[in-house]
């Protein structure tokens, strides 16, 4: 028998402070507000209705808007085709119980918040726009997904107004001819009749052969699907890649998978699917395939537990609440992020690397150990290497 000694380099990741005591936090993206080159961040929270940006590298906020009910998942994207970023969010998620059982039947809605460009210094409130609603939408991205000329938002409900494990719509919003002018975005429906309990939803590009258009991973009482669009079926195909968690369900009534994205091992950009389950869930999980290259749909796919963090609380619910995977030492090969909410010691941010991905072996690290809602992934510090950025849960 040959014993393979492993050298791994310990990822260490210095600490800046961006912005502290915040009153509220929730979510967290990295885009290039002002067009300067250097990443920027923008985020907010659940309650207060405010968001802002922070310039890098000085890190100085910037109030984006205010007033705004609930500001719940978001992204960005150039909607206006100016060149600048623009943020867009989803709000108004619940009714006035405030919970999940309580989604807001007239809420659900979509906004897009103008870029001001050349005119960010001076400090006015960003223009919002209206896209459209569904109710209980608590998760969006927006990109190419069934063509590559006119933007889409995909838009995603956790929860329908009601039974909380009802089914749901994914929906899709395809950008007018006139976005500044337009009342509302045009919507067709993706899928009404697959999934439940929606937390999760990553975008990617570069997963459908032959194609630059984007595709989409949910997470879900499902379990794990990835869902693209066939351009020459013209329709949605959903690929189911694992059940989730299936044991915790009589105990916390949640099952399947609460967040997940897809990490690259070499070639192949689809190599395994890591994921936190179920539902603000405790139990880390990856999937991934009895041979690197197969194609997703019809490869044999295998979950392995990794890791455990504590029993859930009296609401059912860990301490898991976002998987982020991507190529922080350059190797070729991606790594993944497991942002944990807490309490101690099931808070922080944990890394872990693939030892042997097809026999589902990876090691782990505490990167960090300030409690983590949301992580967000780019060079901040402009030396050729990925860095991350955390918010806090409120």
């Amino acid at each position: 028998m040959n014993d393979t000694i492993f050298s791994l380099p310990i990822p260490v990741f210095k600490k800046v402070i961006v912005a502290d005591q915040l009153r509220d936090g929730y979510w967290l993206e990295a885009p290039d507000i002002d067009q300067d080159g250097r990443p920027d961040l923008f985020g907010y929270g659940l309650s207060l209705g405010e968001i802002y940006w922070y310039q890098n590298n000085d890190w100085k906020r910037h109030l984006v808007i205010d007033g705004i009910h609930m500001p719940v998942g978001g992204d960005y994207a150039d909607v206006n085709g100016n060149g600048y970023p623009d943020v867009i969010v989803c709000y108004e998620l619940y009714g006035s119980g405030g919970t999940l059982y309580d989604a807001n039947p007239t809420g659900g809605k979509i906004d897009w918040i103008e870029n001001p460009a050349q005119n960010l210094s001076a400090g006015e409130r960003w223009a919002r726009h209206y896209v459209g609603r569904t109710t209980g939408m608590h998760r969006l991205r927006a990109g190419y997904f069934t063509q590559t000329s006119r933007l889409e938002i995909v838009g995603v409900p956790i929860v329908p107004h009601g039974n909380i494990h009802s089914l749901l719509p994914v929906v899709l919003f395809s950008a007018p001819d006139n976005v500044l002018s337009a009342s509302e975005w045009p919507k067709s429906t993706i899928d009404d009749s697959c999934f439940r309990m929606i937390h999760g939803a990553e975008k990617k590009r570069g997963l459908i052969p032959n194609s630059t258009r984007d595709s989409i991973l949910l997470a879900s009482g499902e379990g794990v699907t990835w869902l693209h669009y066939d351009e020459r079926a013209r329709r949605w195909q959903k690929i189911l890649i694992g059940e989730g968690e299936r044991t915790q369900f009589e105990i916390t009534g949640f099952r399947g998978s609460g967040d997940l994205d897809i990490g690259r091992i070499g070639d192949d950009p689809f190599a395994y699917v890591a994921a936190v389950e179920p539902f603000h869930g405790n139990t880390v999980a990856v999937y991934t395939k009895k041979t690197l290259g197969d194609e997703p749909g019809t490869a044999q796919w295998t979950r392995f537990i990794l890791d455990v963090f504590g029993d859930p609380n009296e609401n059912g619910e860990g301490p898991g609440h976002q998987i982020l995977c991507a190529d922080f030492d350059g190797d070729g090969d991606d790594e993944f992020l497991v942002a944990l909410r807490g309490p101690w010691p099931w808070h922080g941010v944990f890394y872990y690397k693939a030892i042997d991905v097809e026999k589902g072996i990876f090691t782990r690290w505490r990167v960090s150990d300030e409690s983590v809602a949301r992580i967000a992934v780019a060079d901040f510090s402009g030396d050729g290497r990925l860095d991350f950025a955390t918010i806090a849960y409120s």
